[in-house]
């Protein structure tokens, strides 16, 4: 492999093969792992290192080369003794930085004790999905933290001709408007005396409870 960033993928289901995917398409050196023949063959129209294993030991992961990538992805959530046992391998191996998905908090802070960073997939959907039914403007939504959040949402009635600057959002709320989606384009360079418009849409960071504040505040 290249002295480019190295991915391995461990685990090509529902959630692994699109991230493996997408991390090639990227023109990352990716390295995927499964069980499954097929889903195998399919990720080696993107990588050639994409390897079948019906077993993921420490002596396999090294012989397909996992202790070299600079992060490893363990996506067997569904099947937790084996997660636990390929993180731990992985971890062993020295890989600096191990992500595994879980499907549950128990399964989730044991990966998390062994020195993983955890993601959620399932749950994190679960809650996209309810934030956009309870907020009809909600356009995207992203957890980056325990109370923190990135919220994109089209601007209502009563944000319409409001200047950036004139809604205090960083005063008032303590938020930071970090882009401005209008007129087919997006600006991260924001202009404090833009004057907002219909269909207008707005991406803001910070605590949860204060998106919530501003969002309600011009409902």
């Amino acid at each position: 492999m290249t002295n480019e960033k190295s991915y391995a993928i461990i685990g090509l289901g529902r959630f692994g093969m699109p991230l493996a995917k997408k991390l090639a398409e990227a023109g990352k050196e990716v390295i995927g792992i499964d069980r499954d023949e097929d889903r195998v063959k399919e990720l080696r129209e993107y990588t050639e290192y994409a390897f079948v294993s019906q077993t993921l030991t420490k002596d396999v992961l090294e012989e397909v080369g996992v202790q070299n990538c600079d992060v490893v992805i363990v996506c067997i959530g569904e099947r937790i003794e084996v997660s636990i046992l390929t993180t731990l391998n992985v971890i062993n191996l020295g890989v600096s930085k191990v992500i595994a998905k879980a499907t549950n908090a128990d399964q989730g802070e044991v990966l998390e004790k062994l020195g993983a960073q955890v993601v959620y997939p399932e749950r994190d959907m679960a809650l996209r999905l309810a934030k956009k039914i309870l907020r009809e403007n909600l356009v995207d939504y992203i957890s980056i933290g325990k109370d923190i959040e990135i919220i994109e949402f089209e601007i209502s009635k009563q944000m319409i001709g409001k200047s950036i600057i004139g809604m205090r959002v960083r005063e008032n709320f303590g938020l930071n408007i970090i882009a401005i989606h209008h007129d087919g384009i997006t600006d991260t360079d924001i202009d404090p005396h833009y004057l907002l418009k219909a269909g207008d849409t707005i991406a803001v960071i910070g605590k949860e409870n204060k998106v919530a504040q501003f969002v309600d505040s011009y409902s």
